[in-house]
């Protein structure tokens, strides 16, 4: 009889071991959690600290003040979003782009961006602008494999032979853009292009861009090519 009564009572205590168990191990998996998260935030700020800090002598947000380079690369973007709204980011690329023409005697402007299908066409589209807004066409070449900003920068190197160049863009794409500049040694400043108000999703986006930059650099990732890349264009009957 008692060796009924006394079995359930062990029962119950190693149930209640294995809850207590559980528990702990539940415990240890929040704080290791809270602990990596906290490391994941401070290593994104520490990143995005560095990247700015270290390439701070290099940008310019007076076009008068600009080194006497004479070559520039304006790094391109979708000219509207999917919804068929003007994106303010083009916009002000190439509006800066233009000034810096104008008022800085540019004998050379790459515009570099993305050309992966017919249908999407970042230069062609730049360039028709810039030559709207009086951008003389003799002095614009075309770079239709800036699929990334880390092939915008080193093709414009390695490709077209520009050295030292002006970037153009808004300040947080400049400081990676010369992250990138710097740790292929190549001579480039960046005049900061007019930043959208109110445009917070795409600021934090580049926290993330940033880490992708320091992964680019540990495994030393080059440009998708080296040669110069023909446009890719609708056929037309």
């Amino acid at each position: 009889m008692r060796e009924e009564i006394s079995q359930p009572k062990s029962n119950r205590i190693g149930v209640l071991l294995l809850i207590k168990r559980w528990m702990s191990c539940g415990r240890s998996f929040i704080k290791w959690s809270v602990g990596g998260f906290i490391f994941f935030v401070l290593a994104l700020l520490g990143i995005d600290f560095i990247t700015g800090y270290s390439v701070k002598d290099r940008i310019y947000t007076d076009i008068n003040k600009l080194p006497d380079f004479h070559t520039a690369v304006i790094l391109g973007t979708a000219k509207f979003y999917s919804k068929g709204v003007p994106n303010l980011y083009y916009q002000y690329r190439v509006e800066a782009a233009s000034q810096l023409v104008k008022e800085h005697q540019i004998k050379h402007l790459l515009v570099s961006g993305d050309n992966q299908t017919p249908y999407y066409n970042e230069p062609k589209v730049m360039t028709e602008d810039l030559l709207k807004m009086g951008v003389p066409k003799n002095i614009i070449q075309q770079d239709f494999a800036g699929y990334r900003t880390l092939d915008s920068v080193i093709r414009a190197n390695k490709v077209f032979k520009l050295a030292p160049f002006i970037i153009i863009s808004q300040q947080f794409h400049c400081e990676r853009a010369l992250f990138i500049a710097k740790t292929q040694n190549i001579d480039a400043v960046c005049l900061v292009a007019k930043y959208p108000e109110g445009h917070v999703k795409v600021r934090i986006r580049e926290f993330f861009a940033r880490i992708g930059m320091i992964w680019d650099y540990i495994v030393n990732n080059q440009p998708r090519t080296f040669e110069k890349v023909v446009a890719k264009e609708l056929k037309t009957n």
